[in-house]
C-alpha cells in the first residue's frame, strides 16, 4: 500500500527518524506529538493546558496538510507525565473535540524531553486519497 510522510509548512526537523504524521489508505497517522518549539524546545515548561493546546494544534496542522480536519480523528493515544496534569489536559482536549468524541485512552510515563508534560499521538480517517 503506498504512503504518503505529512509535514506541515513550517515544521522543524524531528528529534529522530519519524515523519510527523503518514497518509496510508485514506488514514492518516500522527507521531507522539510533544508540544516542540521551532528549535525543538520544549515550550510552555510547567504548563500542562498550553502544552497540550500546542500539541493539539500540532495535530491540527499535521491532520489539515493530509487534507483532513479534528473531525475526523478516530483515536487519540495520550500520554502524561504526571496525573496531576489530567484535568488540565482534558479542559483543553474538550475544546478540539465538542461535538462526537473520538476513542482515546490515557498513561502516565516517562516523556522523550524531562520538560514535556503532555504527548498525544493521533489517527484520523479522512476517506480514500
Amino acid at each position: 500500500m503506498p504512503k504518503t510522510g505529512i509535514i506541515p509548512p513550517g515544521t522543524g526537523t524531528p528529534i529522530a527518524p519519524f515523519s510527523p504524521g503518514t497518509l496510508a489508505d485514506g488514514i492518516v497517522y500522527v507521531s507522539g506529538t510533544l508540544a516542540f518549539d521551532k528549535d525543538n524546545n520544549i515550550a510552555h515548561p510547567g504548563d500542562a493546558e498550553a502544552q497540550t493546546r500546542h500539541v493539539l494544534e500540532t495535530i491540527k496542522s499535521v491532520i489539515e496538510t493530509a487534507g483532513g480536519s479534528m473531525e475526523d480523528v478516530t483515536m487519540n493515544h495520550i500520554f502524561l507525565k504526571d496525573w496531576a496534569d489530567y484535568a488540565a489536559m482534558n479542559k483543553v482536549y474538550a475544546e478540539y473535540f465538542p461535538g462526537e468524541k473520538p476513542a482515546r485512552y490515557c498513561i502516565t510515563c516517562g516523556l522523550v524531553r524531562p520538560a514535556a508534560l503532555v504527548e498525544i499521538a493521533t489517527v484520523a480517517h479522512i476517506g480514500k486519497a
